[in-house]
């Protein structure tokens, strides 16, 4: 392809998994299985909440935040992913992958936020339970939710520019399931530098700064449960705490990791198995972790008129 900025004429061939094709059939059904699996638990855990009067708190309001982007997540990614299995690749043009690398930076960003917020939240509430709704009222949870959506919305617009700045003239192809950055900057032939420094920005405030809040809250949560005379309470607040944690570990982890290097240590093979990590994975295990271990919602889902 020649030097210069692609049109929406143009645009790129999205490889896929067509390169491993001794795996398309098993890995099209687990795909598959765990795209609708997400789908159905996190909109029954959105109809439960919505349903249920008792739910209605700011832990399953922020919860339904969740559920909602985990629902808008994949679905930004899986269903042109699943199509590659059925073709040896996919053609996107330059304004279709511009659009999945905004949608796929806000939605990254709206998480990272809300798991703050619920980490946040869950500390008030252990440790402040008498001023518990005080603090996080009505008023507050609709405030930090639309700056959360507003700051989300707002971020990935300068990145996105920056991205369609780009001149494209090694290759059309990238060898992912989905657009995605690292693949366009491996193959551009300008300079990567303005985007690569705002990715390291972005990487050491947002997510950064979360997860110190998520740490932080996390430890102060661990010294109040402590104080707890009930072996079995105590027991039970840490194993909700760990699952919590071992969710959003495993989804900065992955993450950050691949957004936070160089584009040129970037490896085909394990950026596809790091961004499976945490865009079939996470959303998958958050309806379970935060959810279905939960009383209150197993007893409220008893209670859903499914007819």
């Amino acid at each position: 392809m020649e030097a210069g900025n692609l049109s929406s004429e143009d645009g790129f061939l999205i490889v896929g998994f067509s390169d491993i094709p001794e795996m398309q059939v098993p890995l099209f059904l687990v795909l598959l299985l765990s795209y609708l699996m997400t789908l159905v638990g996190n909109l029954l855990i959105m109809a439960t909440v919505y349903c249920n009067s008792h739910l209605h708190s700011p832990m399953y309001f922020f919860l339904t935040n969740l559920s909602l982007i985990d629902v808008c997540y994949t679905s930004v990614i899986f269903p042109e992913m699943l199509a590659h299995f059925f073709q040896e690749g996919t053609h996107m043009s330059l304004m279709q992958c511009l659009l999945q690398v905004y949608f796929f930076i806000d939605l990254l960003v709206v998480e990272i936020l809300v798991l703050a917020v619920m980490a946040y939240d869950r500390y008030v509430a252990i440790c402040n339970p008498l001023r518990y709704m005080t603090i996080m009222n009505r008023a507050v949870c609709m405030r930090l939710a639309f700056g959360i959506w507003a700051i989300s919305l707002m971020l990935p617009t300068q990145y996105t520019f920056l991205v369609s700045e780009l001149s494209f003239c090694r290759s059309h192809t990238i060898n992912h399931f989905f657009c995605d950055v690292t693949g366009l900057l491996k193959l551009s032939c300008s300079s990567t530098h303005k985007i690569e420094t705002l990715t390291y920005i972005m990487g050491a405030t947002i997510p950064v700064m979360s997860f110190i809040l998520i740490i932080t809250s996390y430890i102060n949560i661990t010294s109040c449960i402590l104080k707890i005379k009930s072996k079995g309470g105590r027991h039970k607040a840490f194993s909700t705490c760990a699952s919590h944690l071992f969710v959003v570990i495993l989804f900065f982890r992955t993450s950050c990791s691949m957004y936070m290097r160089p584009a040129t240590t970037y490896s085909t093979k394990e950026n596809k198995i790091l961004s499976l990590s945490y865009i079939a994975v996470t959303p998958l295990c958050n309806p379970i972790i935060y959810s279905l271990k939960n009383t209150e919602v197993k007893n409220a889902l008893k209670k859903l008129p499914l007819h």
